[in-house]
């Protein structure tokens, strides 16, 4: 594999993959995780196609400690550096908080918790190469509170993201890594499929197109532009930072 990697949890589908191809056209070497290995094969052909010089993968639920573990060791053993992350692997469920459950909260933390085990064994492969660049996706929900979406326990735990990534910006600077992260409002990719059926996501979610100052939904490939930037030698003043790549959401509403 090329000394240089970039590894996308979550890179199968959704950001994740517009991440890994817009790296892939620039003839990275890329290491993909995710739950399905049929979506992880499929991926790894289309970005071959688009010019990656390795794709990797691994099959690996992040919100499953035992293959969190296994997913670590084998970072731990990777010879190669390492050089950008990108933490794209997400669920979301909404419910009201009256009606969340141990289950429903343990879930999202769980995802955090293997998110954390995750990168920390990069950056040490970060440490040991040099530095490199992190970003992780967050969400506007961290931030504002949607009647129309109540996700309190998922809110919790985007927003325990946004504040690891400006912890990681100021324990890693001197290791030469930068920590950054995105956070996006209503954007069409399968992690909405938790409760909407696949086939009805898009006409679902236009629904919120008025939602957003732009005047409309977002598409993978509007925040992977963002992360693209984020993880390039361009950004190399930034750390820290998160990034509200939302279409206009925080700005206000109509």
């Amino acid at each position: 594999m090329n000394t240089k990697i970039t590894l996308i949890t979550g890179g199968a589908s959704g950001m994740g993959l517009a991440t890994a191809e817009r790296r892939a056209a620039q003839g990275d070497a890329l290491w993909l995780v995710g739950r399905s290995q049929e979506k992880l094969d499929r991926a790894a052909t289309k970005l071959t196609a688009l010019g990656a010089a390795d794709v990797r993968t691994s099959a690996a639920d992040i919100t499953d400690p035992l293959a969190v573990t296994r997913l670590v060791a084998e970072i731990d053993a990777a010879p190669g550096h390492i050089a950008r992350l990108v933490n794209a692997a997400g669920t979301f469920a909404p419910k009201p908080f009256l009606d969340h459950d141990g289950a429903d909260f343990d879930h999202y933390h769980a995802l955090n918790r293997g998110t954390f085990l995750a990168t920390q064994a990069v950056a040490r492969n970060m440490a040991r190469h040099g530095g490199g660049a992190i970003v992780t996706i967050g969400s506007m929900w961290a931030k504002q509170a949607v009647r129309a979406t109540p996700s309190s326990a998922y809110s919790m735990a985007k927003a325990g993201l946004h504040a690891l990534t400006q912890h990681l910006a100021m324990e890693l600077a001197d290791k030469g890594i930068r920590a950054n992260a995105v956070s996006p409002a209503v954007v069409v990719t399968p992690v909405y499929g938790a409760f909407i059926e696949p086939d009805k996501i898009e006409e679902t979610l236009k629904g919120f197109d008025s939602f957003h100052a732009i005047g409309r939904i977002g598409r993978p490939d509007d925040v992977a532009g963002t992360i693209d930037f984020l993880l390039g030698d361009d950004a190399g003043w930034i750390t820290g930072a998160v990034w509200d790549v939302d279409g206009g959401v925080m700005a206000g509403r109509p």
